[in-house]
């Protein structure tokens, strides 16, 4: 059996949740749950002029909403306290102070127009781009000269002369050689810590065994576990996971507002239909069906999770809301429904149930059964024309003698007409509807007053 694993989720409060952040979310959430682990939230709001409380609010809220709560974070405090990086910087220093004691990070005097043309130079002459290490080995003098001149130093990890291996969860064996990768900074010229910096001690200080995040990050991890190493703190697993997409073809990200959570649960979807889509894109799962959340991490693998990209797609989503609502009971549908139901009767919403997937798709109906229908497309026109307007004087007739009833007055119909089958049915769920499909017919009709029905019909006795 293997270990509890302490995984974490760590986003930065600088704009709306999407889901593709959701999805690390649920895969480290699941995976804790399945190992009998914990599950961190941690929020990452070193960037000062970006992170904002009210996106902080608002991403707790959604992931509440979804059900992923935490077993640490900023709200319930843990072993690990803080949670929210900005109240860290006094430790972080302390690391900066040791590295740069040890000889193992120095300061940076390079500005960025200096750096650009560090460059461009590289590239013209064909090499990848990289700290051209300047500042490393500056005396106390030329650091002194530079200070006085007023400039403000950032301070760069000295990379060391060697390869580093891991394993990655998803990617397996990687390698990579410390001298492609060029003196990187750990601490901007403002005093606050680089994500690689932060994010890693983090991981570490908190006691985080597993990393599961885009393999955007791959190339990020040889730094983090260098500067780990340099500090001797011990290195979680990293899996790095195929990035979620859009039908775009680009990463899902806070660029796509139209993918962040809080516009799928002010459009009616349910949290579980989400999940249950999130959890299949790039985790091969042993069962197709839909699942509760509870059921969830039993059929979670990190060894099933994939390295290609997932692709989003609004009809999966659909799917999984329509299975979603069929899980749902009579109080929970009216609830979710809320103010699309109004005062109407339980017995027209049980009617309409399985046409609706989310809450604005009542209207159409509501006015189907008690409104003025829309004008016909050209399917419907057509439909209407080939019936004719004989075949609706009888059907006004027919609807008279057979008061509402679908049964008797098909059959009077079929005898007045001689029209059966499609030709039969089809031009009054039309006539009555606007549509060629929906609920049954002749639980529409005894829903839906007699004289609405009868205007519906001699309009198109009288009119074709």
């Amino acid at each position: 059996m293997s270990l509890p694993a302490i995984t974490r989720f760590a986003p930065s409060p600088t704009g709306a949740l999407h889901l593709g952040n959701v999805r690390t979310a649920l895969f480290s959430y699941l995976w804790a749950r399945n190992s009998g682990g914990r599950f961190i939230l941690r929020i990452e709001d070193t960037d000062g002029e970006r992170s904002q409380a009210r996106f902080r609010d608002d991403l707790m809220a959604q992931l509440r909403w979804l059900g992923l709560e935490w077993d640490e974070g900023p709200d319930i405090g843990g072993p690990a306290t803080p949670y929210c990086q900005a109240e860290r910087g006094a430790y972080y220093q302390e690391l900066f102070i040791r590295l740069e004691t040890q000889g193992l990070a120095y300061p940076c005097y390079c500005t960025p127009a200096e750096l650009e043309l560090s460059r461009k130079l590289q590239r013209m002459a064909g090499k990848p781009p990289r700290y051209a290490g300047t500042c490393r080995h500056l005396s106390a003098v030329e650091r002194g000269q530079h200070e006085a001149r007023g400039l403000r130093p950032s301070l760069r990890f000295a990379v060391p002369p060697e390869v580093i291996e891991f394993v990655d969860i998803v990617h397996g064996p990687q390698r990579y050689d410390a001298g492609d990768i060029g003196d990187f900074i750990i601490r901007r010229e403002d005093g606050t810590s680089a994500f690689f910096f932060c994010n890693a001690v983090d991981d570490a200080v908190m006691g985080i065994t597993h990393v599961l995040r885009g393999d955007d990050h791959l190339t990020n991890t040889p730094r983090q576990l260098m500067i780990l190493d340099a500090l001797g703190l011990r290195r979680p697993g990293y899996g790095h996971v195929g990035l979620l997409v859009g039908t775009d073809g680009a990463p899902l990200s806070k660029r796509h507002g139209s993918t962040s959570v809080h516009d799928f649960r002010e459009r009616g979807f349910l949290s579980i239909a989400i999940l249950n889509q999130l959890f299949r894109l790039g985790h091969a799962s042993d069962i197709d069906g839909w699942l509760p959340k509870s059921d969830m991490p039993k059929h979670f693998r990190p060894e099933h999770l994939g390295r290609a990209p997932a692709r989003f797609e609004d009809a999966q989503l659909m799917h999984w809301q329509k299975e979603s609502l069929q899980h749902l009971s009579v109080p929970q549908f009216t609830d979710w429904l809320g103010q699309g139901m109004g005062d109407h009767d339980s017995t027209i919403v049980d009617l309409l149930r399985p046409n609706i997937l989310l809450p604005t798709d009542l209207a159409p109906w509501l006015t189907v059964l008690r409104g003025t229908l829309p004008l016909f497309g050209p399917n419907e026109q057509q439909i209407i024309n080939k019936a004719g307007s004989k075949f609706f004087q009888a059907a006004v007739g027919a609807l008279v003698e057979s008061n509402g009833d679908l049964k008797i007055l098909i059959k009077i119909l079929k005898e007045l007409t001689g029209a059966k089958g499609p030709d039969l049915f089809m031009p009054l769920r039309v006539a009555l509807t606007a549509q060629t499909h929906g609920p049954e017919l002749a639980s529409l009709l005894k829903l839906m007053p007699l004289n609405i029905a009868l205007t519906r019909l001699k309009l198109h006795a009288q009119n074709i």
